[in-house]
């Protein structure tokens, strides 16, 4: 099976096609997919509702410092082992099933602790965020499904050098950063940095149909059923992607009114 590619590195270097084999298990379907993507999205919310209670339970507008110095570890926790856990299933598909809902955990305490901070900054920042994260995705999927936008090779590598792109950017501005270098004018409030959020949010969106179109072609060419859990490990990578670069956006837009 000739699958093409995503720029999401989860679903990267034809990974349906490097693990078909056969199974007793059943094969892959896309309400399979969905079905597995809606529960590791709860999984999220509950961990993130544990670390944003944490965080709100300790809150003090006069002293900030001491309710981020009450999620500070799980915030290190969450980060490090949703990214141990992010490369042990991209690596490891077969082991989707258990190391994608650990994912989801690490990942909620990780969201749960920055949407509480940007919530204490800026009331209705994060609901707001929420809503038009899941507007984008609704969005997004009516499109693909409807045929009105197509993950063609042209557009495939479109989104892929833009993907690639945005990484570098951030790789620069994170080595600049340790040199006291920061990109201010990119992730600054100006209208630079706005203008370079929106375009990130863009990319992100328009990772969804890559996305898509890739578990589409994984349940038609019968992958084995453990792969429903690895495509929605996939989406949820996006999503998630898609949602902290919503909160930064609009993080950006309150500063720049203040």
């Amino acid at each position: 099976m000739n699958l093409t590619r995503s720029s999401n590195p989860v679903f990267g270097k034809q990974v349906f096609s490097r693990i078909y084999s056969d199974t007793d298990e059943g094969v892959m379907t896309i309400n399979g997919t969905l079905n597995k993507t809606a529960l590791m999205l709860a999984i999220v919310i509950f961990a993130a509702l544990f670390t944003w209670n944490k965080f709100f339970g300790t809150y003090n507008p006069s002293i900030p410092e001491a309710a981020f110095s009450s999620v500070k570890l799980w915030l290190l926790l969450g980060g490090i082992g949703g990214f141990i856990t992010a490369l042990v299933t991209t690596f490891r598909p077969q082991s989707a099933a258990i190391s994608a809902p650990v994912y989801s955990v690490f990942e909620g305490l990780f969201l749960g602790g920055i949407s509480a901070f940007f919530e204490a900054m800026y009331p209705g920042l994060v609901m707001r965020a929420v809503s038009l994260t899941f507007g984008v995705f609704v969005i997004m999927l009516l499109l693909y499904r409807s045929g009105k936008i197509r993950a063609t090779g042209k557009f495939r590598m479109g989104v892929i050098a833009a993907t690639g792109g945005i990484a570098l950017i951030y790789f620069i501005g994170f080595i600049a950063s340790l040199f006291g270098a920061g990109m201010n004018f990119l992730f600054g409030n100006g209208a630079l940095g706005i203008g370079f959020s929106l375009v990130v949010v863009a990319i992100a969106a328009l990772n969804l149909i890559l996305d898509f179109d890739m578990i589409e072609q994984g349940a038609h060419a019968g992958a084995p059923k453990f792969m429903e859990w690895y495509g929605a490990f996939g989406l949820m990578v996006t999503l998630i992607w898609l949602y902290i670069e919503i909160l930064r956006l609009l993080a950006k837009f309150a500063s720049s009114r203040e």
